[in-house]
């Protein structure tokens, strides 16, 4: 069996001055950057993004930042953009390291890496299952909302799934606790 990264969500949209920054957004990103330029000893790295088309109640004028945002990562915009700190390492940057990019979110809420979907519209779930991956270590932002549902669909689907949280930025420290806890109950080692 083999170890993935699945980095979540690290795009600008999500870091300091972006349209729902959160705090810590942009050292994450640095520390994945770092990451991703060592021997991190991953058989494969993912990356996820959240790429709004219409995405429906999802966002809002007047939103409740629990189940409504504002617009977001809407595609095809600056802000939907990976992180400059992560550019190099994706597929056709002259450091590649991230191995596929799943876009999800076009048509809903999309908070989960594991309802999107890469360019030849195969589920991260397949790409996973196609290289004997049994191992997945999750991080990105946020660790409340998207990284949580990452972590806790790969458990749910039977990979051993670690949260790296040095590498993960939270909205709240009241959300980032809740999900902590619903991720132990759900099987996930909590690391750092």
């Amino acid at each position: 069996m083999t170890r993935a990264l699945v980095v979540i969500d690290v795009q600008v949209d999500f870091c300091e001055g972006g349209a729902l920054a959160v705090a810590g957004g942009n050292a994450v990103a640095e520390r994945i950057a770092a990451l991703l330029a060592s021997d991190h000893g991953y058989d494969t790295v993912a990356a996820t993004r959240d790429w709004h088309v219409e995405p429906g109640r999802h966002f809002s004028d007047a939103p409740d930042y629990v189940r409504t945002w504002p617009a977001h990562c809407v595609a095809g915009t600056p802000g939907a953009e990976y992180h400059p700190a992560l550019r190099d390492a994706l597929p056709g940057g002259p450091a590649a390291v991230v191995d596929e990019v799943f876009s999800k979110g076009q048509y809903d809420d999309g908070y989960s890496g594991f309802d999107g979907v890469d360019s030849r519209l195969r589920p991260l779930s397949a790409y996973l299952r196609g290289l004997d991956v049994g191992e997945v270590d999750v991080v990105g932002i946020a660790t409340d909302h998207c990284v949580r549902a990452t972590a806790k669909d790969a458990a749910g689907l039977g990979f051993r799934t670690r949260v790296l949280l040095d590498l993960a930025a939270g909205v709240a420290p009241a959300t980032v606790t809740r999900a902590l806890d619903e991720l132990r109950d759900a099987g996930v080692e909590l690391v750092g």
